[in-house]
């Protein structure tokens, strides 16, 4: 669960239940009769969880990762799943539209194991190296790197494949440029053409999966050059003036994405005071909400960019140049370099 419903690092649940086998003597699981009882509750061939176990995301990954050998020898639990485990919340194992729960994607590489798909998990045995795999927390995982290629693949499709690195960075997992580093030469899978271009379109400095979203409005609808994403405006008195989803700074015009929270009475005053903030200060706005198309919002991107003033440096009101008293946060790639993470989260 989110430390808030918008964040996009999640802690995990307490309380999961990883599934045993049958116990004739019922002390290290059910016995036969138990088992088979509205006590318990089968996850798997000879598995099984007490009925009272939690439902939600991690427990499905933990009841398909006991399918598999606690060493990741015989396969581990990649794609979304995966990085799900590590904390990134915006995995949360639903299709679009949250409409049903998706299968949890299990990599057994050329692992002999005897496992067949089945309405909880989907099985891949494409190629996963040893360096590729790895245990967190008592469940076998494909690395950082290897999952997201995973669920970009899954994904199949460019603006889902960037959403999907996006928020894989927003999780703090990794960034961008060492994601395109580590598909640089995978030049023999498949999907590795796919996580190349995507990754080339992909920031670290989104915060929600829509973001993305318009961001690809942006630059590859409305033909405009990539904006600043998250990125503070201060007054020339170096008070923030906001903090827009998209700026463009040679137009002067800030772009937000007004999704379902937008409504709310608390908010909704927020972002009205926000533009408020920006038009004092000669930036001109445009919102996009949910249920536009890619063609609505691009036409309100360029209509908005076209009542932009373009003012020159001199004769602006605002800046992006940070005040001293608002540090630049360290970067992820500096944060990777720093905790000499680089090589682990590029190999093969």
């Amino acid at each position: 669960m989110s430390s808030n419903r918008w964040s996009a690092v999640c802690t995990r649940p307490a309380h999961l239940v990883v599934p045993t086998r049958v116990d004739p003597t019922g002390e290290s699981g059910p016995t036969w009769r138990q088992a088979n009882g509205r006590g318990f509750r089968k996850t798997g061939v000879g598995l099984y969880v007490p009925a009272e176990a939690p439902e939600c995301v991690e427990q499905r990954i933990v009841e398909q990762a006991a399918r598999l050998r606690p060493d990741g020898s015989s396969g581990c639990v990649t794609a979304w799943a995966a990085l799900r485990w590590r904390g990134a919340a915006y995995f949360d194992g639903l299709s679009e539209g949250a409409l049903e729960p998706l299968p949890v994607p299990l990599a057994l590489g050329g692992a002999h194991a005897n496992l067949r798909p089945s309405l909880g998990c989907t099985i891949s045995r494409a190629r996963l190296a040893p360096t590729e795999r790895e245990v967190v927390d008592g469940v076998p995982v494909a690395t950082v790197q290897r999952a997201l290629f995973d669920e970009v693949r899954r994904r199949g499709e460019l603006w889902a494949a960037v959403t999907a690195i996006d928020m894989t960075a927003a999780a703090g997992l990794i960034s961008t440029w060492l994601f395109a580093a580590y598909v640089a030469d995978l030049n023999s899978r498949n999907g590795a053409p796919l996580a190349r271009h995507a990754a080339s379109l992909a920031v670290d400095e989104s915060w929600s999966p829509r973001e993305p979203w318009m961001r690809l409005v942006w630059q590859l609808v409305a033909g405009l050059e990539p904006p600043l994403v998250n990125e503070p405006v201060y007054d020339l008195d170096g008070k923030l003036v906001g903090i827009p989803d998209l700026f463009d700074p040679v137009a002067g015009l800030a772009g937000e994405y007004n999704g379902e929270h937008h409504k709310e009475v608390t908010q909704a005053r927020d972002d009205v005071a926000r533009e408020e903030r920006f038009r004092n200060h000669g930036i001109e706005c445009f919102a996009v909400v949910r249920g536009d198309t890619r063609g609505v919002a691009a036409a309100r991107m360029l209509a908005a960019r076209g009542r932009a003033k373009f003012l020159p440096p001199e004769s602006r009101a605002w800046t992006v140049e940070r005040p001293p008293w608002d540090t630049a946060p360290e970067t992820l790639d500096d944060r990777f370099v720093r905790l000499g993470m680089v090589e682990e989260l590029t190999h093969h």
